[in-house]
């Protein structure tokens, strides 16, 4: 499932940097392109935007993106062969 950022996003950077797809746009709040969000499959263990994030519960799950980890996978090696 790839990651949305709500509106409470505090327009930081902080996931920017982290974002191992280029996924994250800037914008307020910033924008996650759900097709090139892995949640870090694939490069990290766990969704490097959510941890950098000093915002409780800003960057979530997107409902309209749900995709099993092995889907992820196949993405994240798409992006990056």
């Amino acid at each position: 499932m790839a990651l949305m950022i709500k509106d409470n996003c505090e327009v930081c950077d902080a996931c920017i940097l982290e974002c191992p797809n280029d996924a994250i746009e800037e914008g307020d709040p910033y924008v996650i392109d759900a097709l090139r969000c892995t949640e870090c499959v694939g490069e990290h263990d766990e969704p490097q935007c959510q941890l950098v994030c000093p915002v409780d519960d800003c960057i979530v799950a997107n409902p309209d993106f749900v995709e099993s980890k092995e889907e992820l996978q196949m993405k994240y090696e798409m992006l990056h062969d």
